[in-house]
């Protein structure tokens, strides 16, 4: 009696992905991600789109202060295919402090939409070709550096306040 292997939904994935020259790795079965440079998201992402992939969850960045760098994560998911529907992938590049910048991906997915702003509000990344790169939560009056960045001081009563080291 032969054995057959059903293959996962993220192996599926990741194989489609490999045969596209695109290197991803499963973090789980339902957790996938991958590392692309800013000069390559666009493309990554009409092939994540074509694979079935609808929309961004959320969209979030990490300060690297040391290195100089902020991270760009893109969450993927799908509602229109059933296999993707629980699969959550991370599509991840960075952009460095002097050029805070890269494509947008909203005329890819409309859903980037708030979460390229949010993004652009609290850590300063620019994202070219968004439709409406404005304020979101803070006031139009806010002064100094980005909330999310890790050199942002809370000012208080009038002073900045540094907790101690």
């Amino acid at each position: 009696m032969s054995q057959t292997t059903v293959q996962k939904p993220i192996d599926k994935i990741l194989a489609e992905l490999k045969a596209k020259g695109i290197i991803a790795k499963a973090e789980s079965e339902s957790r996938g991600s991958l590392d692309v440079t800013k000069d390559k998201i666009i493309e990554v992402a009409k092939i994540m789109k074509e694979i079935g992939f609808d929309h961004v969850i959320a969209v979030t960045g990490i300060d690297f202060p040391e290195q100089q760098k902020i991270q760009i994560v893109y969450h993927v998911s799908s509602y229109s295919v059933e296999d993707l529907q629980k699969i959550i992938f991370a599509i991840k590049t960075y952009v460095d402090y002097k050029d805070p910048s890269l494509p947008s991906l909203t005329q890819i997915w409309g859903s980037a939409w708030t979460g390229e702003r949010e993004t652009y509000e609290m850590l300063g990344v620019r994202f070219e070709g968004h439709p409406q790169l404005s304020r979101l939560f803070l006031p139009e009056d806010f002064e100094g550096v980005y909330p999310l960045r890790k050199d942002f001081k809370i000012k208080l009563e009038g002073l900045f306040v540094d907790k101690p080291g």
